[in-house]
């Protein structure tokens, strides 16, 4: 194996007294690294999450497409990008994790066309790192090989965690191990659909999902950002008794949708100071699929355009349909009133059906009334 088993433990040792914990998916090959890391104890402090996608089928629907090779960088790349989103999802935004995506082609019980190799991908909040081994064919029994992937494996989770201690890997000529970095464009990914949502802390880094429980947000396009929408998310933290993020929908149910670079604009607007949740879904229903059991801080002006059927194809029951998901997923709202021409309207100027309206509560005007809109700063700027 190139190392004892005194230092396989050191170093499995080392990773679990990181703070880092990972999602490992792996196909084709190395299964034995899972078996190591979880021979020495404390493994539940490093793994999260471990699935061996063996059917093609099964990596299909991991990966969300059809490759013509399984055995590639693109592949593992993939598989390492869906585990770290599922990393993020089970340990929490403010966990350090990573994703690990294994996939090989080795050794079996009848001959094999193209080469030998393997591809392990590291997916991080920075960038994804990739290393493509590619092996002798006949050289080495299928335990050897697969003994050999499973090192790789292992070496990339001791390198995701900064652990050093692993020899380099046995090879003979012409064998080849390639290392390969690339940063990752998260913000261009959630555009394309590959994640749901995207959180961007005030240093800058970023952190993408497929669901996250349990929050408070308020929802807005922020052009531009004002104290009203500072102060309220202080009112609402407080009320709430928790952290309260801002929501940016790069999809809008009532404006354009935003590019990319128009995005980043609005995305500078928090830099230094809080963070902001990306999504591409305008409607409160389909937030409460991503952000179950979670409160969404609006205006009481938002309120009122969540009764108008225009936003359900016209199509009142369609209306009711999507506020039955939000009551089904434990979500509710928290509204703030506002000034609209001379008056100040608050709950219950809207005409919210009696079924629905224990979905909404009031912040009491005395906690919260900042007669300001973006609308009248970008009439003033302009």
């Amino acid at each position: 194996m190139g190392l004892s088993l005194n230092q396989l433990q050191r170093v499995i040792t080392a990773i679990h007294a990181t703070p880092q914990k990972v999602v490992i998916d792996f196909a084709g090959a190395g299964v034995q690294a899972l078996a190591w890391l979880h021979s020495v104890g404390g493994s539940s402090r490093t793994i999260l999450e471990a699935t061996d996608c063996y059917a093609a089928t099964s990596l299909v629907e991991a990966i969300g497409f059809e490759p013509e090779q399984f055995a590639s960088p693109d592949v593992a790349r993939a598989m390492a990008i869906r585990a770290y989103s599922r990393a993020v999802h089970l340990a929490g935004p403010a966990v350090p994790v990573a994703g690990i995506g294994c996939t090989a082609t080795i050794a079996t019980d009848r001959p094999k066309r193209g080469s030998h190799r393997a591809c392990v991908a590291v997916c991080e909040a920075h960038g994804l790192t990739t290393y493509t081994l590619t092996l002798v064919k006949g050289r080495r029994s299928r335990s050897e090989e697969e003994e050999l992937v499973s090192l790789l494996l292992l070496k990339a989770v001791a390198n995701a965690g900064k652990v050093d201690g692993l020899p380099e890997l046995e090879l003979v000529e012409p064998e080849t191990l390639v290392e390969d970095y690339e940063p990752v464009d998260w913000l261009a990914r959630l555009l394309a659909g590959e994640v749901a949502w995207l959180a961007i802390a005030p240093d800058g880094r970023m952190k993408p999902g497929y669901t996250w429980p349990k929050i408070a947000f308020l929802s807005g396009a922020f052009n531009p950002l004002h104290q009203g929408h500072r102060q309220l998310v202080q009112v609402a933290s407080d009320i709430l008794e928790r952290e309260v993020y801002f929501e940016l929908p790069l999809v809008n149910a009532d404006k354009a949708p935003l590019d990319v670079e128009e995005a980043r604009c609005r995305i500078e607007q928090f830099a230094g100071w809080a963070t902001v949740i990306l999504t591409r879904v305008p409607l409160f229903n389909q937030k409460a699929e991503i952000f179950p059991q979670s409160v969404f801080v609006l205006g009481i002006d938002t309120v009122q355009r969540l009764w108008e059927p225009r936003f359900y194809y016209h199509d009142p029951v369609e209306m009711y349909v999507a506020f039955k998901m939000v009551q089904e997923a434990g979500c509710r709202f928290l509204v703030a009133g506002r000034l609209q021409g001379e008056n100040f309207l608050t709950l219950q100027d809207v005409n919210i059906p009696a079924g629905y309206r224990h979905l909404f509560k009031q912040i009491p005007p005395h906690k919260f009334r900042v007669d300001i809109s973006s609308t009248a700063i970008r009439r003033e700027q302009a």
